[in-house]
């Protein structure tokens, strides 16, 4: 059987999903679109799905990419029209393509851009926002917040915002972060962060963070102090999952591809410093 590589963008309301990697007896992501794509294509074994961005569980995504090998002969357009019969509402597949040459849904994206959504109104948030948005006891001082997260935009280790992993990185390059109010809903207070990569629980620690500081109980000089720790951070408070969501994926053109792929492999690691040599103010 001849394959081709296939190009899925898709989005999940990830409140009943136990996260997108498959796991054993719990509902996910990856488990769901690996069986309804299996099965409508008839095909003997079960396709292996690779993603942008591997959510924790009870977050959710609006902009996911996700690459799988399936027979060239595929029609994109069929696929498209039985996985809408066949999946469940709180998952969808908006587009299927052909991937260029080169196309890593993982590996190849330059950058992955999350919202995390806050509550800090007195009053409670619209029903229909309860699982998406997270509330917050104190109200917020978003400009405090921004100029704070100023202090973690950069090439750093985010080792005090990561939960551990054996053989992981926590080196990460964070392009930039913004804090706002929701013009729609003036109690709803939205971080967004975009990175060439996130370790685990990375963003809802940094968001919790940023409360922190918003929230007049850190000072901000605080979070420089935290990111410089070489392990997990005691005192920085991961927020729940319901508030945050993946909104888009970044990619290089096509003919970069799979150059960028392969520069992603490679182990991060921090630039040394380079020594100056000594000055009569050295010796001061």
């Amino acid at each position: 059987m001849t394959a081709r590589r296939w190009r899925l963008d898709l989005g999940y309301d990830g409140a009943a999903f136990s996260g997108w990697a498959a796991q054993p007896d719990r509902r996910t992501v990856q488990g769901v679109l690996t069986e309804a794509i299996t099965r409508v294509l008839r095909l003997p074994d079960p396709v292996q799905l690779v993603v942008a961005g591997r959510t924790d569980s009870g977050v959710h995504a609006r902009g996911q990419v996700a690459h799988v090998d399936l027979p060239a002969d595929t029609s994109a357009d069929a696929l498209m029209h039985r996985l809408a019969r066949v999946l469940p509402d709180d998952v969808a597949v908006h587009r299927v393509i052909p991937a260029a040459p080169g196309f890593d849904a993982r590996f190849s994206a330059v950058w992955r851009r999350y919202t995390y959504r806050l509550w800090d109104d007195a009053s409670r948030p619209d029903p229909l926002l309860r699982r998406h948005v997270t509330l917050v006891r104190d109200h917020l001082d978003i400009e405090r917040m921004h100029v704070a997260a100023r202090t973690l935009v950069g090439l750093h280790d985010f080792a005090a915002f990561c939960k551990p992993r054996d053989a992981a990185t926590t080196i990460r390059t964070v392009q930039w972060i913004g804090v706002s109010r929701a013009g729609d809903a003036a109690g709803t207070v939205e971080v967004g962060l975009r990175a060439d990569a996130f370790c685990h629980s990375m963003v809802r620690a940094v968001v919790g963070a940023l409360v922190a500081v918003g929230a007049d109980r850190r000072s901000d000089r605080w979070l420089a102090e935290v990111l410089s720790s070489p392990v997990r951070h005691s005192q920085v408070i991961v927020l729940p999952p319901h508030g945050l969501c993946l909104e888009e994926v970044g990619y290089p053109p096509d003919d970069q591809l799979a150059a960028r792929a392969a520069e992603a492999r490679a182990v991060r690691t921090l630039p040394i410093p380079t020594p100056h040599p000594p000055s009569d103010q050295d010796h001061a």
